[in-house]
C-alpha cells in the first residue's frame, strides 16, 4: 500500500508524522538514525557488545572468502608469472597454488606447446620477378616474463620481423632459386634473419624450425615454370642414375685393369725365364759345337726335324712300283687319324714308324722292295 493512499492513515517514509510533504529529511539525521540502530549511538553497553560481535563475525566471513578467492591451478604444460602491485615476483610452477587476492596477479604462459606464425605474400625476386611465397616459422616460449611483457604483442613482433625477414632473403635471390633448387638455403637464410631481427627485442622465445613451403610463379607463366620444374628434376634423376652406373662399373674395370695387369707381368716372367733358359742351353751347347761342328749340325736338325715331325700325320706311297699312280682316301685317313690318336695298321703287311708312317695297302715295307734292275731282269725272264 502507497504510503499516500487512503487507509495508511497518512504516515510518512521520511519521518512526517503529520503527514506534511516538507521534502527528504536532512542525510545527517540519516546517518545517525543507523548508527542508533548498529549501537553506535549513547545506547547501553549489551547493544554496543552485540554490535561488535556482529563485527567481527562479518570481518571473518570476509576474510574467509577472501583467503578462499586466493586459490588458483597452473596447468602441467604452463608457467604463470606473479605480479605484486605490478611489480615481478618469481615464476609459479605447476599445480594447485594460493596467492594474495587484490594483492598479486598471477598470468599463466604455455611453454610446452609448439606455436606456429604463418607468412605470405607476393615478393620481388634479385632478378626482378614476383613470385608467391609461403613460411611458416615454429616456435616455442622459453621465458613467459619476457614474452608477456618485453613487448606490447610478442606474436605480432615475430610475425612483423618474419616477414621483413622473408622479404629480405626473397629480395636477395632469383627466382629460379626460389622455385627449384635453392629451397632449402632460403629457408636455412630465413631462419638466420628472423633470429637476428627478434634478438634486440628479448621476446623469450625460441624458435623450432622454419618451414618454407613450395613457392608458386604468378598464373600467367606457371605452365611454363612447371615444364622448368619437370626438365630439372630429370636432370637430377638422370645425374642419379649415371653416378649409379658409373659406381657399378668402376670396380668392375678396375678389377679387369688389375688381371690384365697381373696377366702382363705373369706373361712377362714367363718369357723371360724361357729366354733365359734357351740363353744357359745355347751356353751349353757352344762348347759342343765348337769341339765338333758337323756332328752337332747333324744332331740339332734331327732334333728339329723330330720336334716339327712327329706331331704331323705322315703319308708314304711308293710310285715306283708301277706306273700308275695309286689313288689312296686321303681325306678319310686323315679323319681317322685325328678321330684315334693311336697308329692305325692300314694293311696287316705295313707295320708303322715312331713317326706315324701310313703305307699304302698293297705296297711292301721299303726294305724289301726290289730295286729297278731286279725288276727289269724279272720282266725279261
Amino acid at each position: 500500500m502507497a504510503w499516500n493512499e487512503p487507509g495508511n492513515k497518512g504516515k510518512d517514509p521520511w519521518g512526517n508524522k503529520n503527514g506534511n510533504d516538507k521534502g527528504p529529511p536532512d542525510l545527517d539525521e540519516v546517518f545517525r538514525n543507523l548508527s542508533k540502530r548498529f549501537g553506535g549511538g549513547k545506547g547501553g553497553g549489551s547493544g554496543a557488545g552485540v554490535s561488535s560481535f556482529g563485527l567481527i563475525i562479518v570481518l571473518g566471513i570476509a576474510l574467509v572468502v577472501w583467503g578462499l578467492s586466493g586459490f588458483y591451478t597452473v596447468k602441467e604444460a604452463e608457467k604463470g608469472v606473479a605480479l605484486r602491485f605490478g611489480e615481478y615476483i618469481g615464476e609459479v610452477e605447476p599445480g594447485l597454488q594460493w596467492k594474495a587476492t587484490f594483492i598479486d596477479q598471477v598470468f599463466p604462459v604455455n611453454v610446452s606447446t609448439v606455436r606456429s606464425i604463418p607468412a605470405s605474400g607476393s615478393m620481388l625476386t634479385a632478378d626482378e620477378n614476383v613470385v608467391l611465397v609461403e613460411l611458416d616459422v615454429q616456435y616455442r616460449v622459453v621465458d613467459a616474463y619476457r614474452f608477456l611483457f618485453s613487448a606490447v604483442d610478442a606474436n605480432e613482433s615475430l610475425r612483423e620481423a618474419t616477414d621483413s625477414a622473408l622479404r629480405y632473403v626473397v629480395g636477395h635471390n632469383k627466382m629460379d632459386d626460389i622455385l627449384t633448387t635453392g629451397r632449402d638455403q632460403i629457408r636455412r637464410d630465413t631462419w638466420e634473419e628472423v633470429e637476428r631481427i627478434i634478438e634486440p627485442y628479448d621476446l623469450g622465445i625460441n624458435i623450432v624450425d622454419v618451414n618454407f613451403l613450395p613457392a608458386r610463379p604468378p598464373e600467367e607463366v606457371k605452365d611454363a615454370f612447371d615444364d622448368a620444374i619437370s626438365a630439372q628434376e630429370d636432370e637430377q634423376r638422370f645425374i642419379r642414375e649415371a653416378e649409379a652406373y658409373a659406381r657399378a662399373i668402376e670396380p668392375k674395370a678396375r678389377g679387369q685393369v688389375q688381371r690384365m695387369e697381373q696377366q702382363a707381368n705373369a706373361y712377362k716372367e714367363r718369357e723371360i725365364l724361357e729366354a733365359r733358359g734357351k740363353v744357359a742351353s745355347f751356353e751349353l751347347l757352344l762348347p759342343e759345337y765348337k769341339a765338333a761342328p758337323e756332328v752337332t749340325r747333324e744332331r740339332l736338325y734331327l732334333d728339329a726335324m723330330q720336334s716339327v715331325m712327329k706331331d704331323t700325320n705322315k703319308v708314304l706311297v711308293d710310285a715306283k712300283s708301277s706306273g700308275n699312280m695309286m689313288y689312296l682316301p686321303l681325306d678319310k685317313l686323315m679323319q681317322g687319324t685325328q678321330s684315334d690318336s693311336k697308329p692305325r695298321k692300314v694293311s696287316s703287311n705295313s707295320s708303322m714308324s715312331p713317326t706315324n708312317e701310313i703305307i699304302g695297302q698293297n705296297s711292301m715295307p721299303l726294305d724289301s722292295r726290289p730295286s729297278r734292275s731286279d725288276r727289269t731282269r724279272q720282266g725279261r725272264n
